[in-house]
C-alpha cells in the first residue's frame, strides 16, 4: 500500500480564485496562466477546471500548449515565450495558439511562413529580459505590415518588474511607457497585468490581464499571505506521521545534530522530504499543522522525512495526516520560512506526490 504523502487539489478554490482576479481585472478580461504544468497542479486538471470560466489560457512554450489542446480544449492558448524554433509557426497556426513575438530572428520566420498564427508584440518596459524596445515599435510594425503580418496581430504585452512591491514606483513608469509605446495602434489589444497588479490601487490592467501564482492560491505581494488578500489555497500538500518518540533533554534528531531538545520533547517522524519537493532549507520553527494544532519542524529536512515538534499537538499518533501547507498553514509562511517563494514551492512539488483532485471537499 502506498504512503499517504499526497497533494490535495481543490478544483473549487481554484474558480474561486480566478474569479477574484476577474473582479478585480474588471473592465480587463483575465487569460488563465496556467504554465509549468498548472504552477504544479496539473496543467491538464487546471484547464478542466477553468474551462468553462476562461476564455484564454497562457502558457510558456509550445510543449504546454499542445497539452492543454491534447486533453480536448480548443480554447486560445497565449505562447508567452513565444516561438522557439521555426517549425513552431507553423504548429501555432494550425493549433490556434496566439505566439508573443519578442525578437528579430522570430520575426525572420514569420517573414518566411506560408501559414502565420496569430500574434502578440512584447513591449520591453524595463524587466530587459524579453521584447523590443519602445524606440524600435514603428520599425518592427513597419516590417510587420510590408508582409501583410500586421493582419495577425492581436494587440502588445509587457511584463511588470517590481509590481509585487505596492512601494515601488517602477510600476507606475513601466505602464506609462507601455501606454506611450503603443498610442499609435489604438486598435490593438494591451496587456500588462501579472498577479500582482491586480492588487495595486488605481494600476491600470488595459483590455487583459494574466493572473498566474494567485489563481492558485498564493501571494503575489510581499509581506502579504494567499488569505489575507483573499485567495484560497488550491493545493494542501499532508504526509503521515509515520513514528513518534520522546526525546530527552539534550538529545539530537537528524543530520548533523543541528537541533538539541533542550526539554524532554514529544517529537515526530513524517513521511515526506526535499524527494518530495518539500524545501530542504525549512528548518527548525516552519510551520506545520497535525491534529488540530500547529505546529513546528525541528531539525534538517532529509530526502524523504522530516521531524516535527508535537508538544503543542499532544493528541497526534502515528498514521495522522501531517499538512505542510494547505488550509491551516499558508504556502507563502513556508516559503518565508525556506527563504524561497511559493512559487519554487508549487512547482517542486515532485512525481512522487500524487495529485488527489477534490471538488468542495469531495474527490473529483
Amino acid at each position: 500500500m502506498p504512503r499517504k504523502t499526497i497533494a490535495h487539489i481543490d478544483t473549487s478554490a481554484l474558480r474561486h480564485n480566478y474569479r477574484l482576479a476577474c473582479r478585480l481585472a474588471s473592465p480587463a478580461r483575465a487569460m488563465a496562466v496556467i504554465k509549468a504544468d498548472g504552477y504544479g497542479h496539473g496543467i491538464r486538471e487546471v484547464a478542466r477546471a477553468l474551462a468553462d470560466e476562461a476564455p484564454k489560457f497562457a502558457v510558456a512554450c509550445i510543449e504546454e500548449a499542445l497539452a492543454i489542446r491534447e486533453a480536448g480544449f480548443e480554447h486560445p492558448v497565449v505562447l508567452l515565450q513565444g516561438m522557439h524554433s521555426k517549425e513552431d509557426v507553423a504548429t501555432c497556426a494550425r493549433k490556434g495558439f496566439e505566439a508573443v513575438v519578442h525578437s528579430d530572428y522570430q520575426l525572420d520566420w514569420l517573414e518566411q511562413a506560408s501559414e502565420v498564427p496569430a500574434l502578440w508584440l512584447k513591449v520591453n518596459t524595463g524587466m530587459n529580459r524579453l521584447g523590443f524596445a519602445p524606440a524600435v515599435l514603428n520599425e518592427v510594425m513597419g516590417r510587420l505590415e510590408n508582409h501583410a503580418l500586421a493582419q495577425k496581430m492581436v494587440g502588445f504585452v509587457t511584463h511588470f518588474a517590481c509590481a509585487d512591491d505596492a512601494t515601488s514606483g517602477f510600476t507606475d513608469q513601466q505602464t506609462r511607457l507601455f501606454a506611450e509605446s503603443v498610442v499609435a495602434w489604438p486598435l490593438l489589444a494591451k496587456s500588462a497585468g501579472n498577479s500582482a497588479a491586480h492588487f495595486l490601487p488605481a494600476q491600470p490592467l488595459f483590455d487583459w490581464s494574466r493572473p498566474g501564482i494567485m489563481l492558485y492560491g498564493a501571494s503575489p505581494m510581499l509581506e502579504k499571505t494567499g488569505p489575507e488578500l483573499g485567495l484560497k489555497p488550491v493545493m494542501t500538500l499532508e504526509a503521515p506521521l509515520t513514528a513518534v518518540r520522546t526525546l530527552k533533554a539534550g538529545e539530537s534528531v537528524g543530520y548533523g545534530c543541528s537541533w538539541l531538545a533542550e526539554r524532554e520533547t514529544r517529537m515526530g517522524i513524517v513521511a515526506i522530504g526535499y524527494g518530495d519537493g518539500y524545501p530542504r532549507h525549512a528548518g527548525t520553527d516552519t510551520p506545520a499543522w497535525v491534529a488540530g494544532n500547529r505546529i513546528r519542524l525541528i531539525g534538517r529536512v532529509s530526502m524523504d522525512m522530516l521531524a516535527v515538534d508535537l508538544t503543542n499537538a499532544p493528541e497526534a499518533r502515528p498514521g495522522d495526516p501531517v499538512e505542510l501547507w494547505g488550509q491551516h498553514v499558508s504556502v507563502d509562511e513556508v516559503a518565508r520560512h525556506a527563504g524561497t517563494i511559493a512559487y519554487e514551492l508549487l512547482t517542486g512539488i515532485t512525481v512522487r506526490v500524487p495529485r488527489l483532485y477534490l471538488e468542495n471537499g469531495l474527490t473529483g
